[in-house]
């Protein structure tokens, strides 16, 4: 008698165990757009954090026209977003993704960043030489006498 209540408990909670948490959603969003939502509103994020009058100073919702792209709405999203996070595994992969998409973007564009301030320190270098070579310039650089530049120094740090 003991051995069949014990196996009927067992029985029990193994079949109650499979019950899933959170039931899906009517309008359920597939994954992959799933994860380019999440990823736009990742960027959405970003760049309050980095400029919030940036994003303020739009009349409409940076959010709102997120959710007008991709055909969504806040409730639906939320509801979605919710059955995904119920499976910690999926969710944590889909957050995995995301990562590496934010990384390769910031690599593209640190590289963009760079190649930029290589180009203006070259064009300031070439304005610093075509300045030298105005025979204005020259003139004016024979005639400074290093002497009086030291004394207007020592005159600030005694200020």
């Amino acid at each position: 008698m003991k051995n069949f209540i014990v196996i009927m408990l067992v029985l029990f909670l193994s079949v109650s165990c499979k019950k899933e948490l959170v039931k899906q959603p009517a309008k359920l969003i597939e994954k992959g757009k799933m994860i380019d939502i999440m990823y736009d509103l990742s960027l959405l994020e970003a760049i309050k954090y980095q400029n919030p009058m940036s994003v303020d100073s739009n009349e409409t919702s940076p959010t709102k026209f997120i959710f007008k792209k991709y055909k969504v709405d806040s409730l639906q999203f939320a509801q979605n977003n919710m059955y995904y996070a119920a499976d910690y595994d999926s969710y944590k992969d889909m957050f995995d993704e995301i990562g590496k998409r934010l990384a390769k973007n910031q690599r593209a564009t640190d590289s963009l960043v760079k190649i930029d301030e290589k180009k203006e320190a070259k064009t300031k270098k070439n304005d610093l030489k075509q300045a030298i070579k105005d025979p204005a310039v020259e003139k004016s650089l024979n005639k400074v006498n290093v002497d009086s530049i030291r004394r207007m120094i020592n005159l600030n740090k005694k200020k």
